[in-house]
């Protein structure tokens, strides 16, 4: 029975811990309200000048980017790079299905 109580004890922190767990904040699409609370580091008026900063020169490519705003420095990009995501990368989808109709067309 104890041995039981702890797997079940172990299974619930593993679920707890997946819940809790944050996803990735897209630096290219959150607004400044969610860029403050989810950047550490960042406050209102940082996470202004990174919304501003997207707007005048597009979406960030990368993480590394932010760097490139004022005010934002490489340690606090270093900081929080697990925490950061710029979104799914482009990819060109139309090629799949006609690679999938070449091969059964032979």
């Amino acid at each position: 029975m104890k041995h039981l109580m702890g797997v079940v004890f172990l299974v619930l922190m593993f679920l707890t811990g997946a819940v809790w767990a944050a996803s990735p904040v897209n630096i290219n699409s959150a607004d400044a309200s969610t860029l403050a609370s989810s950047i550490k580091g960042v406050g209102e008026k940082k996470a202004q000048a990174i919304v501003q900063y997207r707007k005048e020169h597009g979406p960030f490519k990368s993480v590394d980017e932010l760097a490139n705003v004022p005010g934002i420095g490489e340690k606090t990009v270093a900081k929080n790079r697990n925490n950061l995501t710029v979104g799914k990368s482009s990819t060109t989808t139309s090629a799949t299905p006609a690679a999938a109709d070449e091969k059964s067309a032979q």
